[in-house]
């Protein structure tokens, strides 16, 4: 069996440097938004001119694409771990629990992640995070290197359709009107309560997708 090859010292670097940044704006995060950190003070943190900076990330913005597509990796690794041992909603569940429980722990980066995306009005492409960064970032979840680099709708609307399968929601479900009330659950509880009682979104996370559930099978009837 051959050996992996070892990553070079370039893509080493640069995998480095990219998530140094994406680190040191984490923990600005947690204390303010990002608008209040200029990009010079982000590189004094990471001993890195401004010029340098901007040849990792073209403007500002791309460093919370770029936090939103590691965390996108580490949910699709997390989905696909509950998967082996769940199907249908109860894997919906599970990722909305996980979520609840990185919020409490990086308070300031849903919100800012919430204010990208309703900024994003043109789609703008996302950045590719490399095997190096992902093993790097991720060293205890063992074959995040191969995970999916898929969005949340993705994750969702295979699930939904399992939840159909298995007869946990009706057949005639409809797939958009469900997906857009998960996604409204997902960016809308944090944005509602995450300044007022954050401990709780892993509760109010449980009691809105209860009701969807319910909503869902009652439309289905009608």
């Amino acid at each position: 069996m051959e050996k992996p090859t070892r990553p070079g010292l370039r893509d080493r670097k640069f995998a480095r440097t990219r998530l140094a940044l994406a680190q040191a704006a984490i923990r600005h995060l947690d204390s303010a938004p990002l608008d209040t950190l200029s990009v010079r003070a982000l590189c004094d943190q990471v001993q890195i001119s401004e010029a340098t900076f901007f040849n990792y990330f073209p403007r500002k913005d791309d460093l919370v694409a770029y936090l939103d597509e590691l965390w996108s990796i580490e949910l699709n690794w997390y989905g696909a771990q509950a998967a082996l041992q769940q199907k249908g909603l109860a894997v919906i569940e599970a990722l909305f629990r996980y979520t609840a429980v990185q919020i409490q722990k990086k308070p300031g980066l849903m919100a800012e992640i919430i204010a990208y995306v309703a900024r994003d009005r043109e789609h703008a492409a996302r950045p590719e995070i490399t095997v190096v960064e992902r093993a790097m970032a991720f060293p205890d979840l063992e074959g995040i290197e191969t995970s999916a680099q898929d969005n949340l709708e993705t994750l969702f609307k295979a699930s939904l359709q399992q939840a159909m399968t298995q007869g946990e929601l009706p057949a005639n479900t409809l797939i958009p009107a469900a997906m857009i009330g998960l996604v409204s659950i997902f960016y809308g509880v944090p944005l509602a309560i995450q300044h007022t009682n954050p401990a709780s979104i892993g509760a109010m996370y449980r009691q809105q997708l209860e009701l969807l559930w319910a909503g869902l099978r009652t439309a289905a009837m009608k």
